[in-house]
């Protein structure tokens, strides 16, 4: 009886994991959804077929050595004194050493390209986003359009994104797999991020560094909108008529987990220097 139920179980587990692995490579890199994210994959692609390189010859040498060199095989020649051999020399060396210098020069030459703080080349001017990690919570700025949300980041299509990022409590971490690496946020200094959108879509978007009861929620929809529909989307935030005042700047230093998306029709000027300097009252 306990036999049939753990063979249940078993032959259970592997489609549940199987499945499960399937949402996941959707909602990262592999389903890359920007320029950022689509260098990275390729980078992994890259190293990924090196390593197999690696790893190939020493899982397919290691049972035909130990198969070759069995007691029982006694009609291979039986060599004490052998102790040298350039030919093995060279299949040590050689290969490890060109993986090794190519794989630097790769990954010299990715580490640049793939800088965060490097802007994305691009005819349009990028758009600032400011981004504060809260307690349990993403506040989004968008200073030139002079709006704000909570847990929800709107991007436009095929055009650089700019985010400057700071923590109004503990060290946090932003990651949008589908669009770019991961970033530090901590308290009293600025990080940085670029990304671009290539295609309209829902991404996920979530704080990756544990910060107390609420960090498994701390999760928020990234929104790619056709320029048109984001320069409308700006507007509606806009005539919501609901602000940032006082009483909502105080209460985004409360942990607390919002149940949906806020958004705030204007904001304080210099709100998030204000936060990066841990004032306490917004600036007028």
């Amino acid at each position: 009886m306990m036999a049939s139920r753990v063979l249940r179980i078993f032959c259970v587990i592997p489609p549940l994991v199987l499945l499960s692995g399937c949402d996941a490579l959707k909602r990262g890199v592999m389903n890359h959804a920007g320029p950022i994210a689509a260098s990275q994959w390729h980078l992994y692609v890259i190293v990924g077929i090196v390593l197999v390189f690696v790893a190939g010859p020493v899982l397919l040498l290691t049972p035909l050595i130990a198969w070759h060199y069995r007691l029982s095989n006694k009609h291979s020649a039986f060599r004490p004194n052998w102790d040298f051999s350039w030919t093995l020399e060279g299949f040590i060396w050689i290969p490890p050493t060109g993986i090794v210098i190519g794989l630097g020069v790769l990954l010299w030459n990715y580490t640049h390209a793939l800088d965060p703080y490097r802007p994305i080349a691009s005819s349009q001017p990028a758009l600032e986003v400011q981004a504060v990690a809260f307690d349990w919570k993403w506040l989004f700025i968008y200073p030139d359009q002079g709006i704000a949300t909570i847990n929800r980041l709107s991007l436009p299509v095929g055009r650089p994104i700019q985010i400057s990022l700071t923590s109004g409590t503990v060290m946090q971490a932003l990651l949008i797999p589908r669009l770019a690496g991961q970033i530090y946020a901590m308290a009293g200094m600025t990080t940085q991020l670029n990304l671009a959108a290539s295609e309209p879509g829902t991404y996920r978007g979530e704080n990756t560094q544990f910060n107390g009861d609420g960090f498994q929620n701390e999760k928020f929809p990234v929104t790619a909108l056709a320029p048109a529909d984001f320069d409308q989307w700006v507007a509606s935030v806009r005539a919501s008529l609901h602000p940032l005042d006082r009483n909502a700047y105080t209460g985004l230093f409360r942990k607390s987990l919002p149940p949906n998306p806020v958004e705030f029709s204007s904001v304080p000027q210099h709100l998030f220097q204000t936060i990066l300097t841990r004032s306490t009252e917004p600036a007028r």
